[in-house]
């Protein structure tokens, strides 16, 4: 792993399970949340699948630019919060219109 040193390897366990967790939590409401938009045909709800989507994709992707391409965790939090900010940006559309 990226990043080693010997006080972190528990630090970068905990940020690998949390990271887990929220790739399973978050894809259970994309899921429902894409269900319903199919059940429906709600573009609101579209919308809603299409945030939680990007902010799940961000999550992952700030963890991957982390882990793999072993950069400052700085640059990874940059990437997921871009895409957060984008998925809050679809989340606040859908539940306006």
């Amino acid at each position: 792993m990226a990043h080693t040193t010997a006080d972190s390897s528990l630090i970068q366990f905990a940020f690998l399970v949390v990271k887990a967790l929220m790739v399973v939590a978050g894809g259970s409401v994309v899921y429902y949340a894409t269900k319903a938009y199919r059940r429906t045909r709600d573009k609101s709800l579209g919308y809603l699948a299409a945030g939680f989507g990007v902010l799940l994709f961000g999550s992952i992707l700030g963890g991957l630019v982390y882990e793999f391409l072993e950069t400052p965790l700085v640059i990874g939090v940059i990437v997921e919060s871009t895409f957060v900010l984008t998925g809050f940006l679809l989340i606040a559309y859908s539940l306006k219109r």
